[in-house]
C-alpha cells in the first residue's frame, strides 16, 4: 500500500480562534474548528479513488447510536467495497434501531448483544474480525477513507504498534461557554504521541498480543495508550477525525466526569496541575483568559461530580445526548 500520510484535509473549516490570535489551523492535533454550512455533505459527497491492495478492520462499538450512525458510516462507504476491507458494528445493549440503520450499508457487518459494554464489543468485533491491522471508533466520530489507510500504512512501519489520525473539535452549534472551554483545552499542550482523547485508535496484530482483550475500563482510550511506549505510537498527519463536541453544559459535564472516572479507575494521573500551569501560560489577553475560567470552571465541577458518583460506586455511563440531538435517519 502506498504512504498515504500527508493527505490534505477536503473539508473545508472556518477556525473558532476566540481572539488573541489563538487560531488553530485544522492540520494541528486536537484544533477547534466548525464546519461551514453544506461542508459535511459536500465531503461526504466526494469519495477519492482508493487503492485496492489494501488490508484492515474498522471495528465500531455502538450502543444507542441511531441518531449518528448512518452518519459515520457514510463516510466509511468507500471502504466497505474493497475486498481487503471489514467493517463491523457491533450494537451492545441497544433499545434503538441502530443495528437496523447499520445494516442498511452494504459490506457493513453487524453483530448484536444485549450486554452494553463498550470494551465487551470490541472483543466481540476481535472475534469476528479476521484481517489486521484494526481501527477502534466510536460510533459518533467520522473518519475519511484515506484517514482510516493512512493509519493502516503507519502501522505497517516497523516497530510501530499502535496510531490514529489527528482529530479535530467541532463546536458548531455548542454554546458559547462549552466553546470557550474547548478553545482553552486546545491551547494547552499535550503528549504528542498521545492515543487517547481522539475517539479512534488502531493497532497492528503485535501491538494487538501486547495485551489480547480489552479490560473493562471506562477510560478505554487511556488504557490502550498505556500499553505501548512512545516510540512505538504514531500520529499520522492525515485529515483528521471529526470530533463533534457537546452542545450544552450538561452535556460537556458528563463527558468531563465520566473522563475523571476513568483516570481514577485505572489510577493514571490527570496531570491536573501541570496542565493548570499551561492553561495560565495560555492567557495572551482577554478573550483567552475568559476561556481559560471557563475550562477551570467545568473542571472544577466535573471533579466534584466525579467524586460524588465514586462514594456512591455509581456505574453510570456518563453521556452526552446533546450532540446527537436534532440528527436524522
Amino acid at each position: 500500500m502506498g504512504n498515504l500520510g500527508d493527505v490534505a484535509v477536503s473539508a473545508t473549516v472556518d477556525i473558532d480562534a476566540g481572539g488573541d490570535g489563538a487560531a488553530h489551523g485544522c492540520t494541528t492535533d486536537g484544533a477547534v474548528m466548525g464546519m461551514r454550512s453544506g461542508d459535511a455533505e459536500t465531503s461526504r459527497g466526494s469519495h477519492p479513488v482508493l487503492p485496492t491492495d489494501v488490508r484492515g478492520v474498522v471495528i465500531i462499538p455502538a450502543h444507542d447510536e441511531a441518531a449518528v450512525i448512518e452518519r459515520t458510516l457514510t463516510a466509511l462507504a468507500p471502504l466497505t467495497a474493497l475486498a481487503g476491507l471489514e467493517v463491523i458494528v457491533v450494537c451492545n445493549g441497544c433499545r434503538d434501531d441502530t443495528a437496523a440503520l447499520a445494516r442498511r450499508f452494504a459490506g457493513v457487518t453487524v453483530i448484536e448483544t444485549d450486554r452494553a459494554s463498550k470494551p465487551f464489543a470490541m472483543n466481540l468485533g476481535d472475534e469476528t474480525a479476521t484481517l489486521w491491522p484494526r481501527l477502534y471508533l466510536d460510533a459518533d466520530i467520522e473518519i475519511e477513507p484515506r484517514a482510516v489507510l493512512a493509519v493502516f500504512d503507519a502501522l505497517a512501519e516497523p516497530g510501530v504498534l499502535a496510531a490514529r489520525a489527528r482529530y479535530a473539535y467541532d463546536i458548531t452549534g455548542a454554546t458559547w461557554p462549552v466553546r470557550a472551554y474547548y478553545r482553552a483545552r486546545a491551547r494547552i499542550p499535550a503528549p504528542p504521541r498521545r492515543l487517547w482523547g481522539a475517539g479512534g485508535y488502531a493497532c497492528s496484530e503485535a501491538g494487538h498480543r501486547r495485551f489480547g482483550r480489552f479490560a473493562t475500563v471506562t477510560a478505554d482510550d487511556s488504557w490502550f495508550d498505556e500499553q505501548f511506549a512512545t516510540d512505538e505510537k504514531r500520529v499520522v498527519a492525515t485529515a483528521p477525525m471529526l470530533v463533534r463536541t457537546p452542545r450544552d453544559t450538561e452535556g460537556l459535564l458528563a463527558v468531563l466526569v465520566r473522563q475523571r472516572r476513568g483516570y481514577v479507575e485505572i489510577g493514571i494521573s490527570s496531570h491536573a496541575a501541570a496542565r493548570g500551569r499551561e492553561l495560565v501560560r495560555s492567557v495572551r489577553g482577554p478573550a483567552s483568559a475568559v476561556d481559560a475560567a471557563w475550562y477551570a470552571l467545568f473542571t472544577i465541577i466535573a471533579r466534584r461530580r466525579a467524586e460524588k458518583a465514586m462514594r456512591r460506586r455509581a456505574r453510570t455511563w456518563e453521556r452526552d445526548a446533546s450532540s446527537r440531538k436534532g440528527q436524522e435517519h
